[in-house]
């Protein structure tokens, strides 16, 4: 029997680009007949018309599957329950619906992982328009992760990936609720190779990760691959305590030299005061980001639920869910 090969796509406010995203993947596709071409559309609780869309297209076409689930759980979570689907697939693409990842790609990483790559990551280059804070704010993100974390995310990498079926299955053993897609994927490492684009403006719609989104991301993404902010805190304590000692140290100096109070009793309270609050204050509010990490991975709540599936083998069921 053909192999299969299956292409995950994360859905969220794309009525208008889903159509379009559709007719250029069968176009790429039909051009490799060597593998049978299955397309899974994780519906991620869209407000708009994105499901019927969906439903249109899976009535006409078997060989596309859709996966609603009953809120918007986020991009990580939709790319996550998309891969947990697809079956006896020999590899899986997981691609955006926006169309700033080109379809046209796709030959070239399927190439790749022929040859012997078991990820292929898609590198973005350049980006239409892409804005100057968001730019300075992925340097540092990739550059703070990669001193700090115990491995290596390329800058620029994308979600635009080939995965073999093998590093499928192994991505079903991470469990954890607060997660980054791909950051999983390179911690889990695997023979690789990479390929560059050049990302197109997106097709129409706003963009799905708001400047919040980001933060909070690169924030659950530093602190779940990482206990660094951890130890700053400690380091930071040490510091503070050093600076403070000889900043007393230097007041009780010159009062020795000059015989002379030249800092206040009070204002040398204050500097020590000020400093100490300070440095707990920091060190509990990272210490709370780890409590609450946590608290989400002990109440052990399903990653996502499942409302609907279409064109799958099972239909609608009470356990319509999965919580790996």
């Amino acid at each position: 029997m053909t192999k299969k090969i299956t292409i995950v796509i994360p859905v969220f406010r794309e009525q208008e680009n889903i159509p379009v995203l559709f007719d250029r993947l069968v176009s790429v596709t039909s051009s490799i007949p060597r593998y049978r071409w299955e397309y899974i559309f994780v519906n991620d609780g869209s407000p708009d018309n994105s499901l019927e869309v969906l439903r249109n297209i899976a009535a006409k076409n078997p060989s596309v599957k859709v996966l609603d689930l009953s809120r918007n759980f986020g991009k990580e979570i939709a790319l996550t329950a998309g891969v947990h689907e697809i079956g006896d697939a020999e590899a899986v693409i997981c691609i955006d619906a926006d169309l700033q990842h080109p379809p046209e790609l796709i030959p070239n990483l399927v190439n790749e992982w022929e040859r012997g790559a078991e990820v292929v990551v898609t590198i973005r280059k350049t980006s239409e328009n892409e804005p100057l804070l968001r730019k300075i704010g992925s340097r540092i993100f990739y550059w703070l992760i990669n001193k700090f974390c115990n491995f290596e995310m390329v800058p620029k990498t994308t979600d635009f990936r080939l995965y073999d079926k093998k590093v499928a299955s192994a991505f079903r053993h991470a469990t954890e609720r607060e997660r980054m897609f791909r950051g999983i994927m390179d911690w889990m490492g695997f023979r690789r190779a990479y390929i560059e684009f050049h990302a197109d403006e997106r097709l129409s719609g706003d963009v799905g990760y708001s400047y919040a989104k980001l933060w909070k991301l690169a924030i659950n993404s530093i602190t779940s691959f990482s206990l660094w902010p951890l130890r700053l805190t400690g380091y930071l304590g040490i510091l503070i305590t050093l600076l403070s000692g000889l900043l007393l140290a230097w007041m009780f100096g010159c009062y020795l030299v000059t015989s002379q109070w030249v800092y206040t009793p009070l204002a040398m309270v204050v500097v020590a005061n000020t400093l100490l609050i300070g440095i707990v204050l920091m060190s509990i509010g990272l210490v709370a980001l780890y409590i609450g990490t946590i608290h989400t991975e002990v109440v052990n709540r399903p990653l996502y639920l499942v409302r609907e599936k279409l064109n799958f083998q099972k239909q609608v069921c009470p356990e319509n869910y999965s919580s790996e």
